[in-house]
């Protein structure tokens, strides 16, 4: 199994463009210039091998931000269930003013706790969902600067290669 097939099936697009690098890093470079030679199969693979992991990452992007939602939506759950519980026990102890009092006082207790805890939950999740997002601009930036410097690479040598052939 070469390294490009193994480099597909593992798959993430850092090990991709890692391999990348290293090909073009390792490969023959042309006398008297800054161009190198590449194998454009194995190249081409690796873009292929790229194309299909980013797919792969935004989805799990998606499936962080969804699990997200979902903890944001059992702490609103638990919240709910906390203060219905803090209705219906204020309700029990209606029998005295004394009473009613320390349960309103309780249940506001009760109310402030569940909304500091949804609070909590929803920023903690927040704040995972952003940091996860700023390493997948930092991969999806890195991704741009790689391709933009090989076709600035591929623009320069096809200019010297125009340039070569008219002085013939």
């Amino acid at each position: 199994m070469t390294t490009t097939e193994q480099t597909r099936e593992g798959a993430s697009l850092m090990s991709i463009l890692d391999e990348l690098t290293e090909m073009l890093g390792s490969a023959r470079a042309m006398p008297m210039s800054a161009s190198v030679l590449v194998n454009r199969a194995e190249v081409l693979d690796l873009l292929d091998a790229a194309r299909a992991v980013v797919p792969e990452e935004i989805h799990a992007a998606d499936d962080i931000v969804a699990d997200a939602d979902a903890m944001l939506e059992r702490a609103r759950d638990r919240a709910e269930a906390v203060l219905a519980d803090a209705r219906a026990r204020a309700e029990e102890l209606v029998a005295g003013e004394r009473v009613v009092r320390l349960a309103q006082e309780r249940a506001a207790q009760i109310v402030a706790e569940a909304e500091a805890s949804a609070a909590k939950l929803a920023a903690d999740a927040n704040d995972y969902c952003d940091r996860q997002l700023a390493q997948f601009e930092i991969d999806l930036g890195a991704i741009g600067t790689q391709v933009r410097a090989g076709r600035e690479a591929l623009a320069a040598r096809v200019g010297r290669e125009s340039a070569a052939d008219t002085e013939r």
